[in-house]
């Protein structure tokens, strides 16, 4: 898959350039993969998302890659079975991952971008090369897998089961997880490492979060909710987690799991994403919108429509520079952060930047 990206960008890169002069005379208003998107110069620069087409079905959860020497990747999972992997700046395909026999409810990269987890409703776990898009490991379940974490170094998978365990695995081993933390009473939406990566933190149905010990598979700190977890993400520094439960975002200290703010939301929230540089952070949900809120305040300061059903995953670009929504009417979509920048496959006609990459 990968192996390919270098010269695929370069021809796009070429195909897009013609085809920004060949229609700077009729401006595109709607984001369409595969084309570039031009303002008029007259016109105020509007919030114009790309779709991400390839999906069938909804679209439940996202993943972006760190920046790496080739760019950065999405990855989503998809309840058609296929999850896809992206170029994460233009949204382009770069290959499907095909090997799952059901649902696949969690997908995730590792650090180096070079491979692939993901979850589904076969009840296995599987571990794929990002750069062939072969399948490496396949890890089995007792029941249907929702949640995948790679450790930092790539050495261990966490993976989270709807038969209320979280396993840690080593990924060079499929006989059995290296250790099995046990005690929440609902299934596991999701399972992730801190940064310590000795711990890792869960949530689930059952209304709860917990902190476990992964040396000795022990719970370690309990928190409980007023609803089931729906999302979790821990900031790339470490330093804030953010979740939704109910109509509820809350962002954690990690380390402490203390509560340092919430947002009530005006709808229910399935997904947040805290932006990198933490002034802001985004939200969806069952009203089919993405809302933008500050960070410190909770207060809206923009909303987007685009979508044509719940909203089940949204991300942060690991630049900032874009958000990745994934939702019930089987697309990804991408939108700007800095709305009128030059960016990915956006083209403004008067842009007061050109594309930082």
């Amino acid at each position: 898959l990968r192996s390919r990206v270098t010269s695929q960008t370069i021809l796009t890169e070429v195909f897009f350039e013609e085809q920004r002069v060949r229609r700077a005379r009729s401006p595109r208003k709607r984001g369409v993969l595969g084309s570039v998107v031009t303002m008029a110069a007259a016109a105020a620069p509007r919030q114009t998302p790309l779709t991400c087409s390839g999906h069938t079905r909804p679209v439940v959860d996202l993943a972006f890659s760190p920046i790496t020497d080739d760019g950065f990747f999405l990855i989503s999972a998809c309840k058609d079975g296929k999850p896809i992997l992206r170029n994460g700046m233009t949204g382009d395909w770069i290959g499907t991952f095909e090997g799952h026999k059901g649902a696949v409810w969690g997908a995730t990269i590792d650090n180096a971008a070079l491979r692939c987890a993901t979850g589904a409703a076969d009840f296995s776990a599987k571990l794929w090369n990002a750069e062939s898009g072969d399948e490496l490991q396949t890890y089995q379940h007792p029941h249907i897998v929702k949640a995948v974490d790679f450790s930092g170094d790539a050495k261990r998978l966490l993976t989270g089961c709807n038969d209320k365990g979280i396993r840690c695995w080593d990924v060079g081993s499929t006989e059995a997880p290296v250790v099995t933390m046990t005690g929440h009473t609902g299934s596991i939406k999701k399972a992730i490492f801190d940064t310590t990566e000795q711990l890792c933190i869960s949530g689930g149905d059952d209304k709860s979060m917990r902190v476990w010990d992964i040396r000795t598979g022990s719970e370690v700190k309990r928190v409980d909710l007023n609803a089931a977890v729906t999302s979790m993400e821990l900031s790339r520094d470490g330093s804030t987690l953010t979740t939704t439960h109910g109509s509820t975002i809350t962002f954690w200290d990690p380390k402490s799991m203390e509560k340092r703010s919430e947002k009530k939301a005006e709808a229910p929230a399935y997904t947040a994403s805290l932006h990198p540089d933490k002034r802001t952070f985004v939200w969806g949900g069952l009203d089919n919108m993405l809302h933008v809120c500050n960070y410190e305040t909770g207060d809206q300061l923009e909303e987007y429509k685009g979508h044509f059903g719940p909203v089940h995953c949204v991300r942060y670009s690991p630049d900032g520079e874009v958000y990745a929504s994934g939702s019930e009417d089987g697309t990804v979509r991408l939108w700007q952060t800095r709305i009128g920048i030059d960016y990915g496959l956006w083209r403004f006609a008067q842009s007061t930047e050109s594309d930082p990459k």
